[in-house]
């Protein structure tokens, strides 16, 4: 039985996927707000690439919580039992963080990515850490 929650998860990783593909072409231009800067100079840039395969990834994330939500059934049952405590492991280390620039335990906080990553960034991979933890228990 597909529950709201689950709809919501794939929703949210849908966007996101629609989110970096749009990086990926069009929206590249800016990335002040999308990732970590060091003395205004971001601290890392991400390619064409490399923004299409975390696209990639997160349509990978749908169609795991899709699956497991029952939407689909599509292999093993093993897999999207693994899959979604994948995705909830990976966002709960992403809310966390890496103690220096990103995360809920960020030492670096005075740019602009650091208060969107506070305000929005990490409590949405919190939400969709639970949210996953939620549907790996059969939700």
């Amino acid at each position: 039985m597909i529950t709201t929650p689950a709809v919501l998860l794939c929703a949210l990783f849908v966007a996101l996927a629609a989110i970096h593909v749009y990086w990926a072409f069009a929206g590249g231009q800016s990335l002040g707000n999308v990732v970590p800067t060091r003395d205004g100079a971001p601290v890392f840039v991400p390619g064409k690439a490399a923004t299409l395969m975390v696209a990639v990834a997160l349509l990978a994330a749908a169609v795991v919580s899709a699956w497991r939500a029952g939407a689909l059934n599509i292999g093993p049952v093993w897999i999207p039992r693994v899959g979604i405590w994948v995705i909830a492991v990976v966002f709960s280390v992403r809310a966390v963080g890496d103690f220096h620039y990103f995360g809920f335990f960020k030492r670096v906080r005075d740019t602009a990515f650091a208060r969107y990553d506070t305000l929005v960034y990490s409590p949405l991979c919190a939400v969709i850490a639970a949210l996953a933890i939620w549907l790996s228990a059969g939700g």
